[in-house]
């Protein structure tokens, strides 16, 4: 024993002659012995293994067994297994003890390796054994194997002992094997608490959480077992599943007669706010005595959840002036929230009290940082945390890809990814969930395709996140048919899985679809979740249906989703695409909704949908005044509004926040402003703007070509479309219908048929009735009245409003009256409201000496009701209309 022992002295035998404190000089074994039952740090424990070994101490079973068991709990395996491997013969606690250090210390092969060696030496295991055992398959996720140590237990006929019952229950629940977990938890005699946790924890987990609930109700009232914390935590998950606020608040009254630890009042607070209800969860957060770190972090992410970032950080603020360590999971959760509303002066503070703290190494926080600076724009900052990070693991890489492609830079999230199969040539399902993503934003089907298979070959394709991140890449792009085969043969399906196909459909503007998915997940017995509204609303929108709108609302009320900030938003939008404008601004103005910029920006983006540039305007100022900062999305919401009210003022002021707030470089920003510098007549500052633009895409180049259009530059505008051709920017049917509105404006005939037949037979794309109404009225003007009637003919849909507008005006251009009766005849019929029409032909009439057919068409447009409107025209003057 002296001999073998010798490996685990080398470490102290500076510790041999020292005296321990309050011992005399000779101590008893006995004395020894109750030393080393309580000791509490590796220090000790290598002194008193030394002392006993150093005073001829003979070592037993129960020595040795104590030995190795505490020395595993110090993480120090290596010493355990030479004290195993010292004792000659050992008996089967002592093989059990080995095999449980290796399962304390997750070396789980190890545990199962010992676990055959000990069955070829014959040596019979007993029910400690199996239950130590279970638990390293279970960690090992290794089935066969499970399943083979199952038949050995019920050969033994050790399946009704509570412990291996309970951790076969484990095992199979853990393995998604709930039938086989219910069965094993069914047939067992004595079931103790241990054993229902284990039973309700499965159920909790699995795709019928309302089967835990009921299980422990069960529990009670049939069976009369008391639950203890584990079985509370063990059930909170469920409720937040099934987000069961009646099932919550049940939970919190047996909590709040009973003394449980702060664990359980933390759960409750996660609960809460999962169940969209942070006001519950903060009065909870609020009431609680003996709040730790844990609770902190619990509410921070709570608030965080339900996206109340500003919360969030006047938590971390607060939790400074604490005597409490602020945690990793706080400063994480306050970078995510200094990302989500971009504050970066906010995030910059955090990122310094990391670096005092010493915790800013960290692989959790360091990603953190990098992610908080990608969202805040900058790159070059984010690209250097993290090849910076030391150790980085599969985790580093997989929130480096997420955070890229979250923050709007899909590209560098896939350069990302081929950098790291470099090092990893097995990305395992989490980075596959932050890829897809970034293949599914700039329609990188292949590569999506790619990692589809890969994710077969790595049979993690049936995992509920791939899987339903797989589904969502293929609906963005398009491919219905490859996201309806991948959910139908997908094992399981959650809610999140039927959200991404209904907000696939809405996106695309298939509202029938979207809805039709959303009345079939009700008919699942799933209950949607704030996602679903959020894609089913817009559907609603879509179609104008305000009263299937109003529906959806009712059941929003009913599940408890109304305070959610993104489904009131959703909400807001829906009323004020529907011409709701009171509902919205109800919602909006109601005092217990927390805005957000998307709240501020839906509002305005309502206004302009309703031609209220002027109110839009003012709520742009009131978001201001109320100290929300514009985002990129405010930006071109508003400058819209600009340039229909021609105020120039305001859109070099909004400009100058513009490049003040770091905007200027998206693309979405830069073509807003080449449109509303063309609408307020600064044509040169149009120019300009595209000229800085690092990065132009076709709506850059169609957003110049527009503005030329409406500014009769018709050469220009020429010039431009030509040099789209020769980069080989893609030019769509907006670009055809700015040139040709160029041509018309500047009477350029020949060029513009070249170019209206260059659309079919060079580029494929089939003109719409607005292209046919520019190539009417480019014709009209030059009096080619026989090539608009050819022209008609070929029309492969019925012309509309506009076309028969631009013969009509045309015909009066050049005092062709039988066209332009041609011309009203239809007109009549397609907009029967609109005057100016009669207006027109009775002018005609005037100018070619047909009085009486001049005076019956006055006559006629009178008896219909109808009055010409007066025209009227604005200017800016010291700040006003």
């Amino acid at each position: 024993m002296k001999l073998r022992c010798c490996s685990i002295l080398v470490p102290v035998r500076r510790f041999h002659c020292q005296e321990l404190p309050h011992t005399s000089k000779i101590l008893s074994h006995q004395r020894l012995l109750t030393l080393l039952s309580s000791c509490k740090d590796l220090c000790s424990l290598l002194q008193l293994h030394a002392r006993l070994i150093t005073s001829g101490f003979t070592f037993n079973t129960s020595t040795t067994t104590l030995l190795i068991n505490l020395y595993s709990s110090f993480q120090k395996c290596a010493f355990s297994r030479s004290l195993f491997d010292s004792s000659p013969n050992p008996p089967v606690i002592l093989w059990n003890s080995m095999i449980r250090a290796y399962v304390r210390v997750n070396q789980h092969e190890e545990a199962l390796k010992l676990y055959v060696s000990m069955l070829e030496k014959s040596i019979q295991p007993d029910k400690y054994t199996f239950t130590f055992v279970l638990k390293a398959c279970t960690a090992m996720s290794d089935f066969e194997r499970c399943i083979l140590i199952h038949e050995e237990v019920v050969r033994r006929n050790l399946e009704s002992d509570v412990f291996i019952g309970t951790g076969l229950i484990d095992m199979y629940s853990k393995m998604g094997d709930l039938e086989s977990a219910r069965m094993v938890f069914d047939q067992m005699p004595d079931k103790d608490v241990v054993a229902w946790n284990a039973m309700i924890s499965g159920l909790a987990q699995s795709a019928e959480p309302i089967k835990a609930v009921d299980l422990f109700k069960d529990m009670q009232f049939i069976f009369r077992i008391n639950p203890n914390s584990v079985t509370l935590l063990n059930l909170l998950p469920a409720v937040c599943k099934l987000m069961d606020m009646r099932a919550c608040r049940g939970i919190h009254a047996y909590v709040y007669r009973r003394a449980f630890p702060v664990s359980v009042r933390n759960a409750l607070i996660d609960t809460y706010s999962k169940c969209n209800h942070p006001n519950v969860a903060h009065r909870i957060f609020l009431e609680l005595t003996g709040k730790d770190d844990i609770s902190w972090g619990t509410m921070m992410a709570g608030f965080a959840y339900n996206g109340n970032f500003h919360e969030v950080l006047e938590m971390f603020d607060s939790i400074k002036t604490t005597s409490l360590k602020i945690s990793k999971v706080s400063a994480v959760t306050a970078l995510l929230a200094t990302g989500e509303i971009g504050d970066l002066g906010r995030g910059k503070e955090i990122h310094e009290y990391a670096i005092q703290e010493m915790i800013d190494s960290d692989i959790m926080v360091a990603t953190s940082l990098m992610t908080m600076y990608a969202k805040c724009g900058l790159l070059d900052k984010a690209r250097d945390l993290f090849w910076g990070i030391n150790g980085r693991d599969l985790v580093a890489w997989s929130a480096a890809i997420a955070a890229f492609s979250q923050s709007g830079y899909p590209q560098e999230a896939l350069s990302l990814f081929r950098d790291m199969q470099n090092e990893y040539s097995q990305p395992n399902n989490v980075t596959l969930v932050s890829v897809i993503p970034a293949c599914a934003e700039l329609r990188a089907v292949r590569l999506g395709k790619s990692i589809h298979c890969h994710a077969i070959k790595a049979s993690i394709d049936s995992d509920i996140s791939t899987g339903t991140a797989l589904v969502s890449m293929y609906a963005k792009c398009n491919l219905f048919n490859f996201a309806l085969n991948l959910f139908n043969k997908m094992p399981l399906v959650e809610v999140v899985t039927w959200n991404a196909l209904i907000n696939g459909y809405a996106q695309i503007g298939d509202c029938y679809n979207a809805l039709e998915m959303f009345s079939r997940l009700r008919l699942t017995g799933l209950h949607p979740d704030p996602g679903t509204m959020v894609g089913a609303l817009p559907a609603c929108a879509l179609l104008g249906d305000v009263r299937l709108g109003g529906c959806l609302h009712c059941q929003i009320i009913r599940y408890g989703f109304e305070s959610d900030c993104h489904v009131k938003n959703a909400l807001i939008d829906l009323y004020a695409k529907c011409g709701s404008l009171t509902l919205a601004e109800f919602l909006f103005n109601k005092n217990d909704f927390a805005k957000d910029e998307v709240s501020w920006n839906t509002m305005i983006a309502g206004y302009m949908h309703n031609g209220l540039a002027k109110i839009a305007l003012a709520a742009f100022h009131s978001m201001k005044f109320e100290s929300f900062r514009p985002n990129v999305v405010t930006i071109v919401s508003i400058l819209p509004a600009v340039s229909h009210l021609t105020c120039l003022r305001e859109g070099m002021t909004i400009h100058s926040y513009i490049i003040k707030s770091g905007f200027q470089s998206h693309k979405l920003v830069g073509n807003s402003l080449i449109d509303m510098y063309a609408k307020c007549g600064q044509l040169d500052l149009s120019e300009h703007i595209f000229e800085e633009m690092k990065s132009t895409d076709t709506v850059s180049w169609n957003a110049l070509l527009t503005a030329y259009s409406m500014h009769g530059e018709g050469d220009r505008a020429l010039s431009v479309f030509s040099l789209m051709e020769n980069r080989d920017i893609e030019v769509d049917a907006i670009s055809f219908l700015s040139v040709l509105s160029a041509c018309r404006h500047a009477g350029l005939v020949e060029e513009g048929r070249k170019i209206f037949h260059h659309m079919r037979d060079k580029y494929h794309i089939e003109p719409d009735v607005e292209h046919y109404a520019c190539m009417v009225d480019l014709l009209g003007r030059a009096g080619l009245f026989y090539e608009i009637m050819d022209l008609l003919k070929t029309m492969p849909m019925e012309p509309d409003g506009g076309v028969w507008g631009a013969l009509l005006d045309a015909s009066r251009m050049h005092s062709n009256i039988e066209l332009a009766e041609v011309a009203l005849k239809h007109l009549v019929k397609l907009e029967q409201g609109n005057p100016a029409h009669y207006v027109v032909l009775s002018s005609l009439y005037s100018q070619s000496g047909r009085w009486n057919d001049a005076g019956h068409t006055r006559v006629k447009m009178n008896e219909t009701g109808l009055r010409k409107t007066p025209g009227c025209s604005w200017v800016e003057v010291k700040k006003g209309i």
